[in-house]
């Protein structure tokens, strides 16, 4: 295994918060602990090895979904300018256990978008947005993106293994 196959983005260090190091992160995880509880975490520049850090405390900023986390030796805005655009990852290994019927965000990513019952290729899942109903942004062939309800009337079939997901979209969602 790469070492980069070996660590997983769970949020991206954003915007400095205050004047004390305090740090705005945009979670790609569903696991709020992993943002409050105190304790030891790993931080990644793009392409580089991660850096272990220790989180202090963590909130989530209501009505948001960002968190504000305090990082042991960030105490100044200026420090934590430094690290902003950087990912808080985890070993892949760490990875809970989920039920049937739930997914890591970055297993769907990348994953083919098929449709109908012959399972044509349509496009690539290229991002899981959170909100009052998730939505897949896929990247059709010929290159537009389309929101696509993360429903199971919709995405009935997922195969994680085989990297594809089927779609049956309701006429004119392609379109859109």
């Amino acid at each position: 295994m790469k070492e980069k196959d070996k660590w997983m983005s769970i949020g991206e260090l954003v915007a400095p918060q205050g004047l004390k190091g305090d740090i705005r992160i945009k979670p790609y995880s569903d696991f709020p602990e992993r943002f409050t509880k105190p304790g030891k975490r790993w931080i990644q520049k793009a392409n580089e090895s991660p850096t272990e850090i220790k989180l202090i405390k963590g909130t989530l900023i209501p009505g948001k979904s960002i968190y504000v986390i305090s990082i042991e030796g960030i105490s100044s805005r200026n420090s934590a300018e430094q690290i902003i655009g950087w990912n808080l990852v985890i070993p892949v290994d760490s990875r809970p256990e989920l039920n049937n019927d739930e997914y890591h965000y970055f297993d769907l990513i990348g994953l083919e978008a098929r449709k109908g019952r012959k399972k044509i290729l349509i496009g690539h899942v290229t991002d899981l947005i959170k909100g009052g109903n998730d939505l897949l942004e896929i990247e059709l062939i010929e290159g537009k993106k389309v929101l696509v309800p993360f429903v199971k009337e919709i995405v009935p079939e997922i195969e994680i293994k085989d990297k594809w997901l089927l779609i049956n979209p309701p006429p004119g969602l392609l379109e859109l």
